[in-house]
């Protein structure tokens, strides 16, 4: 027959100095009985002078980082970018793109729904850009399983900075693309 036994998680402060213990940093953790359960004290590694009268036992460990956010290497400006530059694209990969990059734009409240349109087997979405009011044509590739898998692929490559034939132009070339007054095709890098 197997007991469970019940022991308290980390205090995150050192039992004898009171002091927080922060991410990274080692610690002792010490068990003592008490009865049907364990009760738990931490120790930091400064206050530690060996295990205490009555330890059941101990153990080192380290406070657990937490696990931060990738910072996305794109703006909200630039995933608007993306979004106009593909306005007159009609290859199949860029439809689907442009379709997800509308999604993530009306997600964070840059785009608004406005409405749809069929044209045989074509549904078009009306979207409108919050910033300018402009109004923006998306054709829903209906997308399946693999071709959603292979969009958010490219995403994350794009959102968290391996651009590449999506890179923005250097500094200097950056007004030609948002004014598109350079005659080239921005579209395709």
């Amino acid at each position: 027959m197997v007991q469970q036994w019940e022991v308290e998680s980390a205090t995150g402060q050192c039992s004898v100095s009171g002091k927080a213990l922060v991410e990274g940093e080692e610690f002792y953790a010490v068990l003592f009985e008490d009865g049907e359960s364990f009760r738990r004290c931490d120790y930091s590694v400064d206050a530690w002078t060996g295990p205490p009268d009555g330890a059941y036992c101990f153990f080192k460990t380290r406070v657990p980082v937490k696990a931060k956010k990738r910072r996305l290497l794109v703006d909200n400006d630039i995933l608007v970018n993306f979004f106009l530059r593909l306005k007159d694209e009609s290859e199949l990969v860029r439809l689907q793109f442009r379709f997800v990059l509308a999604l993530i734009l009306m997600r964070k409240r840059l785009l608004k729904y406005d409405g749809t349109q069929k044209e045989g087997d074509i549904e078009t979405w009306r979207m409108i850009l919050v910033s300018d009011k402009s109004v923006h044509d998306v054709v829903n590739p209906r997308l399946t399983d693999d071709q959603i898998e292979g969009v958010s692929e490219q995403l994350t490559a794009i959102l968290h900075g391996d651009m590449g034939e999506w890179a923005v132009p250097a500094e200097g070339d950056q007004a030609d693309l948002q004014s598109g007054t350079d005659g080239r095709d921005h579209a395709t890098g």
